[in-house]
């Protein structure tokens, strides 16, 4: 039966938590009309359906909003205010799997989901609602700004180049935020800027963005609240701070590259940089590319992030700290000061 609750969201894509042994699965969210969500999944019993407005509400306070649930799916009211947060226990043993949006639904945003969900290989799973990813946000809307309030965020950290802060600078306000200098020409180094040698890029990441790195792992170390990082599409520096994360916490390489490929189907690059005048484009040495970009009828619609081969660009960057560092643990001891103490520290902030 159908119950209303205030929920959240638009746009709802769910990955589950849970243990490798959980008898629940196939967890998705999903918003076929603006105030309509519709959870499933499926079991071998019955279900109770469980929901909440916080990641962190225990089960005794969740609103339990459908019980002993056997058809794997139900339907509630919703809002566009709170973010929703799931958990569906299996009515035979009790198992308890968490679900919730994966992507933030912002109106004028891009690509700012949760990495919570996703499991590792030692059957844990990352906490929802601690650590976000995102693309820029020059354009969020009043409304947006409220939803990213919601999200008590900690920092802010912004993966990208000196001239693109400058290009689009965020609408998030009061939220720490941290940056490192660079230049964009210190992205593409030998590649062409209209045609960039995407190998080239990613191998350089590494080493480019190992200050980012730095930063990013203090601040989730520190544990003062969820994280944000973004670049400008959210997808390719975001994409390779993404995996260290999720591969520091023990997800299989496998799982990050479904989470790197899910920047195709998220991107909204109409929302990712203003529109450039020719002032601007005068003024600031990184404004060329990206006229070029909005120039070119396939701008507004994010291309596979693979090689010709099928390879997925992420690859690169992963084979390159493989063979200078030997493994990204190794890579952050070195480059970023996360050692096995740190690691493990890591996984106890950040699974369940």
């Amino acid at each position: 039966m159908i119950r209303s609750f205030t929920l959240a969201g638009i746009l709802a894509v769910s990955l589950a938590a849970g243990t490798s042994q959980a008898r629940v699965a196939g967890e998705q969210v999903q918003r076929p009309a603006p105030d309509r969500v519709i959870v499933s999944w499926t079991a071998a019993g019955p279900v109770d359906v469980y929901a909440a407005d916080r990641p962190d509400t225990p089960r005794e306070r969740m609103k339990l909003v459908s019980d002993n649930d056997a058809d794997g799916r139900h339907e509630l009211a919703a809002d566009l205010i709170s973010r929703p947060y799931f958990l569906l226990v299996d009515a035979a043993d009790g198992q308890a799997t968490r679900v919730a949006e994966r992507v933030l639904p912002l109106a004028q945003g891009s690509n700012f989901r949760d990495l919570g969900g996703y499991r590792t290989e030692d059957g844990r799973s990352v906490r929802w609602g601690r650590i976000y990813r995102s693309g820029a946000t020059p354009t969020l809307t009043d409304e947006d700004l409220r939803r990213v309030k919601d999200l008590s965020l900690s920092q802010m950290i912004d993966l990208r180049s000196s001239e693109e802060r400058v290009l689009a600078p965020s609408r998030i306000e009061g939220v720490p935020y941290v940056s490192v200098g660079y230049s964009m020409g210190a992205i593409s180094r030998s590649s062409n800027p209209v045609i960039p040698d995407m190998e080239t890029i990613y191998r350089g990441f590494p080493e480019l963005l190992a200050p980012q790195v730095r930063v990013l792992f203090s601040s989730l170390l520190r544990n003062e609240g969820p994280v944000v990082y973004n670049c400008s599409a959210g997808q390719d520096r975001t994409g390779f701070a993404s995996a260290l994360i999720l591969r520091a916490l023990g997800v299989p390489v496998e799982t990050v590259m479904e989470d790197y490929h899910l920047s195709t189907t998220y991107r909204r690059p109409q929302y990712e940089m203003p529109k450039l005048t020719p002032e601007l484009i005068a003024a600031n040495p990184g404004a060329a590319m990206y006229a070029q970009y909005q120039k070119d009828p396939k701008y507004l619609t994010p291309q596979p992030l693979k090689d010709s081969s099928g390879q997925g660009y992420l690859t690169f960057a992963l084979e390159e700290i493989d063979r200078r560092w030997g493994s990204v643990a190794a890579y952050l001891q070195a480059e970023a000061g996360v050692g096995p103490a740190e690691l493990a520290r890591l996984k106890t902030l950040y699974l369940e």
